[in-house]
């Protein structure tokens, strides 16, 4: 048996992945484990508890949900 490199295996994975009609997507995401993250978080919600909670964006979420029944 002949061993194949990862590059080989992670080659051949992909392409029986499009076989069966998978498109990879990659993508890039916040690292909720960083400082800035958490720093970043905190400040927003600060912001969203000092925010006055009957604002006009309110007002119009209400009355979509109750034209919807919600």
């Amino acid at each position: 048996m002949v061993a194949r490199s990862s590059r080989e295996r992670a080659r051949e994975f992909r392409a029986r992945k499009r076989r069966e009609g998978m498109r990879l997507l990659q993508i890039w995401v916040p690292d909720a484990h960083s400082p800035e993250f958490a720093a970043e978080a905190h400040r927003q919600s600060v912001l969203a508890a000092r925010a006055d909670a009957r604002t006009d964006d309110q007002d119009f979420i209400d009355s979509i949900a109750e034209e919807d029944g919600w």
